[in-house]
């Protein structure tokens, strides 16, 4: 059994300060890094490259809609065309910090609004996929799992790696539940490492109606602003290593 950890970071602003990206990248393996339409900056985007470099992490880009306001969570309608083009811009600037610092950017994850939307939307799971393998064929895409992004990846060339949740829970269709929903997180630890045991170890999650999905994750998400989000993934690492679970990024596998 092996398990990717990502979390997705970089999400500082200016004065503004999200998240203990320092102390998770000594726990995680894969670091998501926003590219300044949802979150971050230029000067962001560079320091956590080189962080992240420091810490032996696989590096990938996060881009999301232009919503900073709305941290990206929130749908805006774009044609496939504008969203082909806005993700390549967003990859382009992390491509750019990856050069400057010698690193490879190794893998493309969608953020939000435009994650979730991806899932389900045929359009945009090919917009996405085409900008990818457009800048960084070699990259793995990152999508959730059973969706239209993964799909749409096979299917133009691309690696690409499904994605499970940790700290979210999903509805019966395999998606997430909404956010404004006020039952959409997991918070108690016993929960969250309960759900992870059934995702790595018997490749399944519970739904809120009940269901038992079988899903096959390579990459397992936690959000770098969640609430002791250091602590959790520390303890978790450590009980799936105890368990004989490989924890690594995606090419070491």
């Amino acid at each position: 059994m092996r398990i990717d950890l990502n979390a997705d970071v970089g999400e500082s602003f200016g004065n503004y300060n999200i998240g203990d990206d320092v102390a998770l990248f000594k726990v995680i393996t894969s670091a998501n890094i926003a590219c300044g339409f949802h979150a971050g900056d230029f000067s962001v985007m560079n320091k956590t490259i080189q962080t992240a470099k420091e810490n032996h992490l696989s590096i990938g880009a996060h881009p999301g809609f232009p919503d900073i306001q709305g941290f990206g969570r929130r749908n805006i309608s774009m044609s496939p065309s504008e969203i082909y083009e806005m993700i390549v811009y967003q990859i382009g600037a992390l491509q750019a910090f990856c050069h400057i610092n010698h690193v490879e950017l190794s893998h493309v994850k969608p953020h939000g609004a435009l994650y979730n939307a991806s899932a389900d939307d045929v359009k945009i799971a090919n917009a996405i996929a085409k900008a990818v393998f457009d800048t960084v064929p070699n990259a793995v895409l990152f999508g959730i799992c059973n969706s239209e992004l993964l799909k749409a990846g096979t299917n133009i060339g691309l690696k690409t790696a499904g994605e499970a949740f940790a700290d979210r829970k999903y509805d019966a269709k395999g998606r997430l539940v909404h956010r404004s929903q006020s039952d959409a997180l997991l918070t108690e630890f016993e929960d969250i490492m309960k759900q992870v045991e059934n995702i790595v170890i018997r490749k399944q999650v519970a739904t809120i109606t009940g269901e038992i999905i079988k899903i096959s994750a390579d990459t397992l998400c936690f959000h770098g602003d969640g609430n002791n989000v250091v602590e959790i993934v520390q303890k978790i690492r450590k009980k799936l290593e105890a368990k004989n679970v490989k924890v690594a990024p995606l090419e070491m596998f």
